[in-house]
């Protein structure tokens, strides 16, 4: 009783850490959609550890309804898990978070149904994120991929592979943005700070900047050829 309740008191300074809007316990509790559905979650993981599956799932699904986050009682999540603003956050049956992670609105930690000739997969098919852990706004992480400590992941990414520790993943499918072991220390909303750049993006502008060198050259080429025909 005395560890849930560290983990539960986790979970709300966890909220005054990472939301500048969040000045005390009181107001996290009243304010913070996130934090009311992380707490509820803690009880409906307790019924659901204790065979109450039925009753578990309707509280979830109530929980749902008022905060707009849903957690299946079945993830299993570490201490210190803040969501902020929770509006469509989703987190699978098999999920596993660990402690210190963070969650923003949009946030889709999904599954990978197979279903076969004797039914569909009920075995792990949820992701699993490693200690703090950044999620941004709108990131689906799909399937049972394994997702490493310190990983930030960036507003709207979609994530179907593995992450490395201390990687920070981009776009469309997702990928890293910068090299491991390199990202910038501390706390970074929404899974990337505005410095970051995309390595794609990188290549892209070294493409242009090597077209308009070449687009350069052909012009200087038919103006020396011009010159020359007139000279003749």
């Amino acid at each position: 009783m005395k560890s849930k309740f560290k983990m539960i008191l986790s979970d709300i300074d966890a909220v005054i850490a990472r939301d500048p809007a969040t000045k005390s316990r009181l107001e996290a509790l009243l304010c913070s959609a996130g934090l009311q559905a992380v707490l509820v979650y803690r009880g409906t993981h307790w019924l659901w550890e204790h065979d109450l599956y039925l009753v578990a799932r309707v509280v979830a699904q109530i929980a749902r309804f008022l905060t707009g986050v849903e957690i299946h009682p079945g993830a299993r999540i570490g201490s210190g898990f803040f969501i902020d603003h929770g509006m469509g956050v989703v987190i699978g049956e098999t999920t596993v978070i660990g402690n210190n992670c963070t969650l923003y609105h949009g946030v889709t930690l999904g599954g990978s149904t197979v279903f076969s000739k004797k039914g569909k997969n009920t075995s792990k098919r949820h992701p699993t994120l490693g200690n703090d852990v950044i999620v941004g706004a709108g990131a689906q992480v799909l399937g049972p991929i394994v997702v490493g400590n310190d990983v930030k992941i960036g507003a709207n990414a979609v994530v179907l592979k593995d992450v490395e520790d201390g990687q920070t993943v981009v776009g469309v499918p997702a990928h890293p943005a910068r090299k491991a072991g390199r990202e910038p220390k501390g706390f970074m909303a929404y899974g990337v700070c505005p410095t970051d750049k995309d390595p794609i993006e990188c290549q892209l502008e070294t493409l242009q900047k090597e077209i308009d060198k070449l687009s350069a050259k052909l012009k200087d080429g038919k103006k020396d050829g011009t010159k020359q025909s007139g000279t003749d």
